[in-house]
């Protein structure tokens, strides 16, 4: 059961409609990690000079803050016209400094109205890097979403090139998510890796620490967690790096990068 299963039942997350609605009331919020936590992912993974695509980025503040940490290209769309326009406007009553960076952002940080399940304005192998912060999760909980799910992983899958990592930040555990991405036609090599949600407090006796969450999970090999795996928080958030393997090349190394 997916833990949001009311929140699905209650408003139509797959809608642009809904999020042009919330975003007029609302300035910035960031889905599930901030950058800080995701942080050792995306430099593990994702190098700082690829050419990255931000499915989703709503009015979330992830892709500025990649921007500061040295991310020289980063594409942010959005189903929202409303967070769209919000992200054009955010730097326009800065301070000098952050005119600077402003200067740099408009640059390297672009933003577009799109709909993920069709982003033919892009050709294929386009994009060094894909993110994902809840898009998935919330395209699944509107009107038939399997089927919005396989039209976006599809299109994640064209524009990524050979090599190129997809990364899911979820909160849906493999047996809700791997049905959908651990499929032959994206020829993705998934490495799984499992966080606490912010603030968790580890319970009394734990032998966890937080190196051990920058260690993939030993996975079975339909991608399921092992029968014996203990989540400590039930509220955990999972991150699914989806790297495209290159069917011309004899290797299916996952794309890493020293930090």
């Amino acid at each position: 059961m997916l833990r949001d299963e009311s929140a699905c039942n209650t408003y139509n997350y797959g809608d642009s409609d809904y999020w042009d609605a919330r975003y007029i009331n609302e300035s910035s919020f960031d889905w599930y990690q901030r950058y800080d936590a995701l942080r050792p992912f995306l430099t593990k993974y994702i190098q700082t000079s690829s050419r990255v695509l931000m499915v989703g980025c709503g009015n979330a503040v992830i892709s500025e803050d990649m921007v500061k940490d040295g991310y020289e290209s980063i594409m942010n769309v959005d189903i929202s016209c409303v967070a769209i326009e919000m992200m054009r406007r955010k730097y326009e009553h800065v301070p000098q400094l952050e005119l600077q960076l402003l200067n740099f952002s408009l640059s390297y940080l672009k933003d577009m109205q799109m709909d993920v399940r069709d982003m033919g304005f892009f050709l294929d192998n386009s994009f060094d890097s894909v993110i994902d912060k809840g898009t998935l999760d919330a395209l699944m909980c509107g009107s038939d979403g399997p089927t919005s799910a396989s039209q976006m992983l599809g299109e994640v899958s064209r524009v990524l090139k050979p090599g190129g990592v997809y990364m899911l930040i979820s909160y849906g555990d493999p047996k809700s998510r791997m049905p959908h991405i651990n499929r032959p036609t994206y020829s993705w090599k998934i490495d799984l890796y499992i966080i606490p949600r912010p603030g968790f407090q580890k319970p009394a006796g734990s032998t966890s620490s937080p190196k051990s969450y920058l260690s993939p999970i030993p996975i079975t090999e339909n991608g399921m967690l092992p029968a014996d795996y203990v989540i400590e928080d039930p509220d955990s958030h999972f991150i699914y790096v989806c790297t495209k393997i290159n069917k011309n090349s004899d290797s299916s190394e996952s794309l890493t990068v020293d930090t």
